[in-house]
């Protein structure tokens, strides 16, 4: 019977010893390390910022490895250059449709021309260092999507506001750098160009057109 009652005192010693333990620890202040708070990819969905990531790209084919390992290759190269270009051909072309809407209405050859030369100097202003550093396979897709944002081709644009010998001058310096201002953009009848359009839709979908498009937070 005493013994039942010292085993009783000596159990309850250790609960409380073990509980006064458990509170000293909960109420302590946590230590963070130097890679306890890192940069993490985010959504603002309706408020509320949760976290984000973009999984790797599944490919389903029955092409033999080394075919699928070149067709991989080729369609990144061409992903790559819709990505560095689509933002400048955007802007180009908001650019240049809003010039074409402006002119509609001047017939004074003197004010169409004093009036494209002021927006002239604004896109080399927006892409004279950014387009220097565009490869000839890059520049040939933003010609692409050049035509795409304003239906017209390169050649057709330089032509209608600086007039055709402008337009022939740039066309022969883009034929000795391997490449041709007349980029037609046709998804219906070209493979490449239906590869830039699905890139396209997933850049803007994941972003120009994305209320939700990611940000990064410091968590």
């Amino acid at each position: 019977m005493r013994l039942n009652v010292l085993y009783r005192v000596f159990f309850l010693f250790l609960l409380v010893c073990f509980c006064n333990t458990l509170f000293a620890q909960s109420t302590q202040k946590p230590e963070w390390g130097a890679k306890d708070t890192i940069i993490v990819s985010v959504i603002n969905y309706e408020g509320e910022l949760m976290p984000y990531k973009e999984l790797e790209m599944a490919y389903v084919s029955n092409l033999p490895p080394d075919k699928l390992a070149k067709a991989l290759a080729k369609y990144n190269r061409l992903r790559n250059a819709v990505y560095v270009t689509y933002p400048y051909a955007r802007t180009a072309g908001a650019t240049l449709n809003d010039v074409r809407a402006h002119l509609e209405g001047v017939t004074s050859k003197s004010d169409r021309k004093a009036y494209i030369k002021s927006r002239e100097k604004e896109l080399k202003t927006q892409f004279a260092d950014p387009l220097s550093n565009l490869s000839v396979y890059q520049g040939k897709i933003l010609m692409k999507l050049i035509n795409r944002q304003t239906g017209n081709d390169c050649y057709e644009i330089i032509k209608e506001y600086k007039g055709g010998l402008s337009a022939r001058m740039y066309q022969t310096v883009a034929f000795f750098f391997g490449s041709s201002l007349k980029q037609p953009y046709d998804i219906q009848g070209d493979e490449t160009d239906r590869q830039i359009e699905a890139i396209v839709k997933e850049i803007d979908g994941m972003w120009y057109q994305n209320p939700y498009r990611p940000l990064t937070k410091s968590n």
